[in-house]
């Protein structure tokens, strides 16, 4: 590798580092998943509580194998003393390493040229640095998928069979990477004489890691393999298995991943990248006709196959949806923008590293969640007399195992509402999307304590915190009433 090169990619990776690892503790997400996680893992790591599944999905009540609990929220809490920026700081290496990994294949398979500028653009991509950024099943799918491509090509099935494992642990849509699969193996089988036993070890190892989920189902009578059944059976808001009813959603698809990755999310130079992207397709398919390069050819049908497969789903198409696609649309695009003459290659780049540099997350405040997680329980704490409380959270967006790993963490004397009801209640309100009143709020979690007064209330980094004590009276307190008019 010319001293050029090295050197370029020392920068790119410089660059992809600093995106996401930057202050990653204020930056980094840290919601009801992320507490829900570590709390898991805490217990496990602790307590030598064992688990058998992983994260729950947002559709369909089916659970995720529990590999990125084991692989990777364990070891980035063990290493940091169980510090919820552990794993935060995993994902993020993850995502440097994959911009190496993005690098390192596309140099083997064009050239270092395509190399460059695949990793650089991977490297600078806001919503790629977003999800590199913070702990969450989802965010390992890219590194996955780009070597369960990757040994698919070399024909090392058993090493693809762990890729694959490792992104169907991330998220079940990497199952729309399974056409692929065929697809590679298929235009292989001769090169390298793929044979039916070549599939014996790899499909056991895939039956193996499976254990810990049928073992949850026996338990809980079949609840995932139900829950997986219901989900393609009843289809009327999940899935449309009539391919060519998905044809007509492929280039809006198209120029929406593009827009969202290539193009700093702005629409109208997404859709321009994208025209761009897909006459460079054609063109390229045309001009090379029999000569095309194999892996170009791989890659399209990548691209392709998962468009197909986004498109079938009914539900809106959220940015971790498409995780299984990241490095293929940045390879993809390097290789093509590369035959472009230098006159158009540069102002291309430039462009694109404008509109991303535009929406870089580093430019906004850092929202500090764990920070102020951690000061929310302090202040409860400090307020709560040494007497035990109960804990409640309103919320639109979140749910409370983030501020409850910290209460135990800190041995706070907290006590379940259903457990027991105390003398006081703490409630946090996160003023997005909700009002803020804690007094005759019909949530589970506050109602049950009865009657109450506020004793006080505060505030922090916007966040309002309540101390709820009991009204022996049985009624509202004065400030609640209607205002009728009287004096």
């Amino acid at each position: 590798m010319p001293k050029s090169i090295k050197l370029l990619l020392c920068l790119v990776l410089v660059t992809s580092a600093f995106f996401r690892l930057y202050r990653i503790n204020d930056y980094a997400e840290f919601l009801g998943d992320q507490g829900r996680d570590v709390v898991i893992v805490r217990n496990f790591l602790k307590n030598g509580d064992p688990f058998f599944i992983g994260p729950q999905t947002s559709i369909g009540n089916m659970y995720l194998g529990p590999y990125y609990y084991y692989f990777f929220v364990a070891p980035g809490l063990f290493f940091t003393n169980f510090n919820p920026v552990g794993p935060a700081v995993i994902i993020a290496l993850i995502g440097v390493l994959t911009t190496y990994l993005i690098f390192r294949f596309s140099a083997l398979w064009f050239s270092s040229k395509v190399a460059v500028v695949s990793a650089f653009l991977y490297a600078i991509s806001p919503v790629v640095i977003k999800y590199n950024s913070f702990s969450w099943n989802p965010n390992i799918m890219p590194l996955f998928s780009l070597l369960y491509f990757y040994f698919l090509t070399r024909s090392r099935l058993i090493l693809a069979t762990l890729a694959f494992i490792m992104a169907l642990n991330s998220h079940y849509l990497a199952l729309a990477l399974l056409p692929l699969g065929f697809i590679i193996l298929f235009f292989n089988r001769q090169k390298s004489k793929i044979s039916l036993k070549s599939f014996i070890i790899p499909f056991l190892i895939f039956l193996i890691s499976l254990i810990p989920q049928i073992l949850f189902d026996i338990k809980h009578h079949g609840q995932n393999v139900n829950a997986l059944i219901t989900f393609f059976s009843q289809r009327e808001t999940t899935v449309n298995l009539k391919i060519y009813k998905a044809l007509p959603q492929i280039f809006p698809l198209f120029s929406q991943i593009n827009t969202r990755l290539l193009a700093g999310k702005n629409e109208t130079f997404g859709l321009i990248v994208s025209l761009l992207f897909a006459f460079l397709i054609i063109y390229r398919i045309f001009q090379e006709k029999r000569k095309l390069n194999r892996y170009f050819v791989f890659l399209l049908f990548w691209y392709l196959t998962g468009l197909i497969a986004l498109a079938l789903y009914k539900q809106h198409i959220y940015d971790h949806y498409f995780g299984f696609l990241f490095p293929v649309v940045f390879i993809l695009f390097g290789y093509l923008i590369s035959f472009l003459p230098r006159l158009l290659f540069i102002p291309i780049i430039l462009a694109i590293a404008i509109f991303s540099f535009l929406e870089n997350p580093l430019r906004w405040s850092a929202p500090r969640q764990l920070a102020t997680t951690e000061q929310i329980i302090d202040s409860i704490i400090a307020n709560s007399e040494n007497k035990s409380f109960n804990f409640a959270l309103l919320a639109k967006m979140n749910y409370d195992p983030g501020y409850r790993y910290f209460l135990s963490e800190k041995k706070a004397p907290v006590e379940l509402l259903q457990n027991k009801v105390t003398d006081q209640l703490f409630v946090v309100c996160e003023p997005f999307q909700i009002d803020c009143n804690p007094i005759n709020n019909p949530e589970w979690a506050v109602a049950a304590f009865g009657w109450a007064k506020i004793d006080s209330q505060w505030e922090i980094n916007g966040i309002k915190i309540f101390r709820l004590t009991k009204n022996p009276s049985g009624l509202p307190p004065y400030s609640t009433y209607p205002n009728n008019g009287s004096n």
